[in-house]
């Protein structure tokens, strides 16, 4: 991000030359910004393994371990496995704990320095923002790839068409939630403030979001909160996603595959799509701002 000094004839001054603001310029930043978090990432082999543990453990343990509940207390869940059902809520979270934990880099690049060599480098901060965003959520998706090659331990099929879509709705979801990350850490100073906020942030949506139980049924209250949790919105179409592939009767669909009404209208995938990505722009932009305004 350097800018290329010229010697100005006669005067032994050197004058230093910034170039001019243009799309190909932040597209510049945001490249060398995603290609940073890539690095790391690939390099802390220690965090790629840690963060699977947990989507793992939820996906394995807790999906069957239900799963022998229902079936020894004499409950059924017909021709749907559990571990099937709440393989779209671990796709979730396994990008949500990660997208989120990316704005992480920022606080420790604040500690350390570096960030303030990149707020005062000649390039916009919007590019800066927007980097850290599109990066956090490619690394979050490849690191959700792992577990959508999993889908055969939940009986969810490998059909490619699936697991690219599956791919995508999980890269909408992780940029979301990795602009959440980012908006936080824009003004937090120390990693320990940022996160205990973002654990306290993290585990409410998780089980607000209808990961691990469907959501016709709820009492009224929870169903609320269930409607006003945006990662509800991700979830929900993932879900819709697998059971899309699934050969199971219309009342097992009904019971594990409900989807998400307002008022007893369903919402369509599209309008929970639109949610999502309106819900990244929107705390992108807030990020933008208080970078603009900030250090």
């Amino acid at each position: 991000m350097g800018t290329p000094a010229t010697a100005e004839a006669g005067g032994g001054v050197a004058r230093v030359r910034v170039p001019e603001k243009s799309l190909r310029q932040d597209l510049r930043v945001v490249k060398i910004v995603l290609h940073r978090e890539l690095i790391r990432f690939w390099r802390d082999k220690m965090r790629m393994i840690s963060s699977l543990v947990q989507p793992v453990l939820w996906l394995l343990v807790m999906g069957t371990g239900l799963s022998n509940l229902m079936a020894g207390g004499g409950g059924s869940s017909g021709e749907v496995d559990l571990k099937t059902f709440i393989f779209p809520g671990v796709c979730a979270m396994s990008v949500m704990f990660t997208a989120m934990f990316s704005g992480g880099s920022i606080v420790w690049d604040r500690e350390f320095g570096f960030l303030r060599e990149m707020l005062v480098a000649p390039v916009s901060r919007t590019a800066i923002v927007v980097g850290k965003c599109l990066s956090g959520a490619t690394v979050a998706t490849l690191q959700g790839a792992v577990i959508v090659m999993l889908a055969g331990l939940a009986g969810v099929p490998y059909d490619p068409l699936l697991l690219l879509e599956l791919l995508g709705l999980m890269f909408l979801g992780a940029f979301a939630m990795t602009c959440f990350g980012v908006m936080m850490a824009a003004r937090i100073k120390t990693m320990q403030s940022f996160f205990a906020l973002l654990q306290m942030a993290m585990m409410p949506m998780m089980f607000l979001s209808g990961a691990l139980y469907p959501l016709n049924g709820l009492p009224t209250w929870l169903s609320v909160l269930t409607r006003l949790n945006p990662l509800t919105y991700a979830v929900d179409p993932l879900r819709q996603a697998v059971f899309a592939h699934l050969d199971v009767s219309e009342e097992l669909q009904k019971t594990f595959n409900p989807g998400v009404t307002w008022n007893g209208w369903l919402v369509p995938v599209w309008l929970e799509l639109v949610i999502v990505v309106g819900m990244g722009l929107g705390l992108m932009a807030v990020a933008i701002w208080e970078f603009r305004r900030g250090e």
